[in-house]
């Protein structure tokens, strides 16, 4: 049938939001994400730790993600949030299925980039399964990264590094596409001007250890949201949920109070 004017509609049913969160090394990423509703863990690497968190058991294939994923899609369950833990790890397993396929040694051997393009394939794939999820079961996504420093090389100004989520560069960007919301998770971080002698002052760092997440995306770190947060927020799950749209707080914290 042929697509008419009439099919228009302005009606838009909100949905869960599908999040990624990135920071450096053990600022609480794991923690934050196992504070969500009802959150049940996909672990390509055990970073759990002491948390007390339903998780299936260790995946060592990308096919063994993939079964996690339909199990919850198929079986009956009270889960709200699905969480990977963590994506960079999920990397390898996914070029491991690529290599598999073609007969490949290592995902270079495809030359000239090839076996990159081959395994956005299977991330594909991979998103698809979390937007079932998200769609059909009303599930939260939460997927956990580690960062890494890079440098980027701008049109506008000199190169500079930044923090940047850790995965090949063509997967990172499809990683952020899917994503509504990207959070860069780190210390909060201030600078002082130190005196050093002969007239001379440098600036050092000086931390509280207070823990936040960034939402939106400066020249030192990778971030966005879709839903106007505030830039900097507390790194715990009910300040984030807090700050979303009141359309979205029922569904990732239902005891969270709204101004509706």
């Amino acid at each position: 049938m042929a697509i008419s004017i009439s099919q228009l509609t302005r009606a838009n049913q909100p949905k869960p939001p599908r999040i990624t969160i990135h920071g450096v090394a053990g600022v609480g990423k794991t923690t934050f994400a196992a504070q969500a509703y009802k959150p049940v863990f996909i672990q390509t690497e055990d970073g759990l730790g002491t948390l007390s968190a339903n998780h299936f058991p260790l995946a060592r294939t990308f096919e063994e993600v993939l079964d996690a994923l339909a199990a919850l899609y198929t079986e009956e369950h009270d889960f709200k949030t699905v969480v990977i833990d963590s994506v960079d790890w999920l990397e390898p397993l996914i070029w491991g299925k690529a290599c598999r396929d073609n007969g490949w040694a290592s995902i270079e051997d495809a030359g000239y980039g090839k076996g990159y393009v081959a395994a956005l394939n299977l991330w594909r794939q991979y998103f698809e399964g979390l937007n079932a999820l998200r769609d059909d079961r009303g599930m939260t996504v939460v997927q956990i990264a580690h960062t890494d420093i890079k440098r980027f090389d701008s049109p506008e100004h000199d190169p500079y590094d930044r923090y940047v989520v850790k995965l090949h560069a063509r997967a990172s960007a499809l990683l952020q596409e899917h994503s509504d919301v990207v959070l860069f998770a780190n210390y909060r971080i201030s600078t002082v001007k130190a005196d050093v002698g002969f007239n001379k002052k440098v600036n050092r760092a000086m931390g509280s250890g207070e823990r936040v997440i960034h939402t939106a995306e400066r020249p030192a770190f990778l971030a966005k949201n879709r839903y106007g947060l505030p830039e900097t927020l507390p790194l715990d799950w009910p300040s984030f949920v807090e700050a979303m749209p009141d359309t979205l707080k029922v569904m990732l914290l239902p005891t969270s109070t709204t101004n509706a």
